[in-house]
């Protein structure tokens, strides 16, 4: 199984994107890391409109299982697509997110730094357009502690090597 730190194979004809030729069962990356912070929670309660007071009111929170606010999980299911869009794996050859498997583990406060790790779980060109194919990753979302806060798989179809 290869690792990559931030890494990815690039063809700067298509932006540096992988092809769906060039992944293999088990390849990984993992992400650069990023620190949810204040800012992170507000502005995502305003976009979102979830003022639960789990995320938004201190005393209340540390009255709960969490002993503080916690930061939604939306919000930390998308700053992971922002995380594992830093790759550059998918950069001019991905066509379409597909959908995903998801589950939530364990919260993500104020203060965690989290990351992303990806692996390719399966690789299956298309039957119908030899054009593309989807690519099945197995992600998980990890904390400073090494903690998985959130995992689970990410399908994407991608283009085929012209």
């Amino acid at each position: 199984m290869s690792q990559h730190v931030a890494t990815r194979s690039a063809d700067s004809s298509i932006g540096g994107g992988m092809f769906l030729d060039d992944f293999e069962v088990g390849q990984s990356w993992t992400s650069p890391a990023r620190t949810i912070g204040e800012a992170d929670l507000v502005n995502f309660a305003g976009i979102s409109g979830d003022y639960n007071p789990l995320h938004t009111d201190e005393e209340f929170a540390s009255q709960t299982q969490f002993g503080g606010r916690i930061f939604h999980g939306p919000g930390v299911f998308a700053i992971a697509t922002g995380l594992e869009s830093r790759l550059g794996i998918k950069e001019g050859t991905a066509i379409a997110f597909l959908g995903m498997n998801w589950s939530l583990k364990g919260a993500v406060k104020i203060g965690d730094t989290i990351r992303v790790e990806q692996s390719v779980g399966e690789v299956r060109p298309s039957s119908s357009k030899p054009d593309r194919g989807i690519i099945t990753f197995e992600v998980k979302v990890m904390n400073q502690r090494d903690e998985i806060c959130q995992d689970g798989q990410w399908m994407v179809m991608f283009k085929r090597r012209p």
